[in-house]
């Protein structure tokens, strides 16, 4: 670049500061899951045992639990979906889970929805538990239970809330993380 080329578009250091920050837009596709989505799923979730007591994993998974899982979900025909950045990133990941394996519960799942940290806070959340709910309901689901901690999942259980779900119960104290006594909070949302 030449000198007078610089000049002409430079800007002084205090006029730079004055600058409206740079957008820079949230886009995703949600889609159904593939295996080689596994391993960004597994760092998802395993950020969410070591900090957070929205999971009462206190081991990381692995990967080939989370494939015995993801076969299990897929055999059942049950969604399990992602969030997928233009880059190929995952930036998320929402599945139903059998709430009980007895023969009559075959109707109700439990849910579970996990971001990436630099996806939190932009609503994929919501998106992502609307496309689960359509999903579920599409695979002849009835009934969908969210079993979330008492502490330090408010924002999860306003979503389900705003989503229609009702709170059904509440454990106290049934799990220990991080030298703490934690709850659950139930809550179920029919799907007609």
């Amino acid at each position: 670049m030449l000198e007078e080329e610089f000049q002409a578009n430079h800007r002084p250091r205090e006029a730079q500061r004055n600058l409206p920050p740079l957008e820079v837009p949230f886009e995703y596709v949600i889609r159904p899951a593939v295996a080689s989505d596994l391993p960004d799923v597994r760092e998802i979730y395993n950020h969410y045992v070591a900090n957070s007591t929205v999971t009462f994993d206190e081991d990381a998974m692995s990967l080939k639990e989370w494939r015995s899982k993801f076969q299990h979900v897929t055999k059942l025909n049950m969604p399990f979906l992602v969030a997928q950045s233009p880059t190929q990133h995952i930036l998320g990941f929402a599945y139903v889970y059998p709430w009980k394996e007895k023969a009559a519960y075959r109707y109700t799942v439990e849910n579970s929805i996990y971001l990436g940290a630099a996806a939190t806070g932009k609503g994929l959340g919501k998106v992502l538990m609307a496309a689960l709910m359509d999903a579920s309901k599409a695979a002849g689901i009835k009934e969908i239970i969210a079993v979330i901690a008492d502490q330090g999942a408010e924002a999860s259980i306003a979503m389900h809330r705003n989503f229609g779900f009702k709170e059904i119960g509440h454990m106290g104290k049934v799990g220990f993380k991080f030298d703490r006594w934690l709850g659950t909070v139930l809550m179920q949302k029919s799907l007609k």
